[in-house]
């Protein structure tokens, strides 16, 4: 059995290890290669709340991973960036910083020094695209191919009256009470006889009455509200034929409201033509066995539109959310610019030619940093080989061979047999230009910041007991 040597005491004793920086960052981009392509495998992931994801999802692998690691965090931060920008690729970038970090190694030991990569580009302006204008809801039971999509919105609601379906809506949105307003002050009422009882509310009715009706005068015949309903305003508003839908969330509220053209009114009144929204239909519909309130435009040219996803349980229904988010997300890249490049890793096969080529023609040391970087691309197909069950080198050098024939778009067909290559531009698999851009922008940038840490220092935590727990928000008194 080894014995435990004793670290010498010194300056080194009293730090954190963390000198093996490049050691961290082979282990995060390994957890997530896997996960890479199509036939990437799913990683089950428990975070701090205890609760469960199985997602073969790179950005959400890591949003609930406590990545601790400084240097570690900032090939996460650059994913994190990468989601920001493009919302998609975030596997990419922790892949190919990987592959950079663990090449640099071989050159650091050679003596080279770092050299930074630049690059600039001119980006076309374009029409801009808001993500939050495809919402997702979520509803357990059949499979995923009963999905569907409308335009417009569904929430998981019911309706609280006796109407339950209104065609033509015109809506009053409202982001009080549909209450009658009453003081806060509290006093005591000397009740003589029966007539007096009778009476002692018809006041608050008649007012709630003439508030209801006001409203429906105004043209409105669905009442959209924030807060409670009140068995009085829910009694008028069946009697004057109105839908009354409650909604808890103001973010529901406010993105309604975008749907219809609506004001969220502060105040029970009657609303003026221009704060009452519009849809074709608001319906009460059952999907499955959950009730929803439905608000439907016929026409396409809705602000916000709604896919509905079914799945026959909460952890297939997150993934395929996610799936719609990075769909969602490709497009509004799309609409940034419209470019796309050969996927399946023909672009990288291309690049790392092109790139190699290149450092033959420089002379000197850095030519060897220019291989270096260009080898880093093969990662990416290599991942995608060995997720699929085939052996990432012969795969390589199949794409080198048809790449140096010419003929730039020949991928990986991972539905082939074998190692089977396919022109991806006639098969139609694509990426976003902009993807693979900023992929390889954020992953270099990143791997260059980690290659000028030379040593981490980290602080350690101070000995002694540890404060007592709930002892917070106390005065000087306690």
């Amino acid at each position: 059995m080894a014995l435990h040597v004793p670290k010498a005491p010194g300056f080194a004793q009293m730090l954190k290890d963390g000198a093996k920086v490049r050691i961290n960052h082979r282990e995060l981009s390994q957890t997530t290669r896997t996960a890479y392509g199509p036939n990437g495998m799913n990683k089950m992931v428990i975070n701090h709340l205890k609760k469960l994801f199985v997602t073969n999802d790179a950005a959400t692998i890591l949003r609930e991973l406590e990545v601790q690691h400084p240097a570690a965090k900032m090939i996460v931060m650059a994913s994190h960036m990468q989601e920001q920008e493009v919302g998609d690729g975030t596997n990419f970038v922790l892949v190919f910083a990987g592959a950079l970090l663990e090449l640099a190694e071989e050159l650091l030991r050679m003596g080279l020094s770092v050299s930074e990569v630049n690059n600039l580009s001119i980006f076309p302006e374009s029409g801009n695209f808001n993500v939050d204008n495809v919402r997702v809801c979520k509803i357990l039971g059949c499979g995923v191919t009963a999905s569907s999509m409308l335009h417009g919105m569904v929430f998981k609601k019911e309706a609280e009256g006796d109407i339950t379906s209104v065609k033509d809506a015109k809506i009053a949105v409202f982001s009080c009470p549909f209450d009658c307003m009453v003081t806060e002050t509290k006093g005591t009422v000397l009740i003589n006889n029966a007539q007096e009882l009778m009476n002692f509310s018809k006041g608050e009715e008649d007012m709630m009455e003439a508030q209801v009706k006001a409203i429906k005068e105004a043209g409105a015949n669905v009442v959209v509200t924030g807060g409670k309903v009140a068995d009085m305003a829910l009694h008028y508003a069946n009697k004057y034929k109105l839908m009354v839908v409650r909604l808890n969330s103001k973010w529901d509220l406010r993105r309604l409201c975008k749907t219809v053209g609506a004001v969220a009114l502060p105040r029970l009144t009657a609303p003026t033509p221009e704060e009452m929204g519009h849809c074709d239909s608001v319906y009460l519909t059952e999907v499955g066995d959950t009730q929803v309130v439905v608000f439907k435009h016929e026409k396409e040219d809705g602000a916000i539109s709604t896919v509905v996803i079914r799945g026959s349980t909460d952890n297939l229904m997150d993934d395929i959310e996610r799936a719609v988010d990075d769909g969602v997300n490709t497009f509004k890249v799309l609409v940034r610019d419209k470019r796309l490049v050969p996927g399946a890793g023909a672009t990288e096969i291309e690049l790392a030619k092109q790139i190699t080529s290149y450092g033959e023609s420089c002379p000197g040391l850095e030519q060897y940093a220019i291989k270096k970087f260009a080898e880093a691309f093969e990662a990416l197909p290599r991942a995608l080989a060995e997720n699929s069950g085939v052996k990432g080198s012969e795969l390589i050098s199949k794409l080198y061979a048809a790449h140096h024939k010419g003929s730039k778009n020949m991928g990986f067909d991972i539905e082939g047999d074998g190692i089977a290559l396919k022109d991806m531009l006639e098969g139609g698999i694509l990426e976003p230009y902009m993807v693979k851009y900023w992929g390889i922008k954020l992953a270099t940038n990143a791997a260059i910041t980690v290659l000028r840490v030379d040593q981490i220092i980290m602080a350690k935590p101070a000995g002694g007991p540890k404060p007592p727990q709930g002892m917070k928000d106390f005065d000087e008194d306690d």
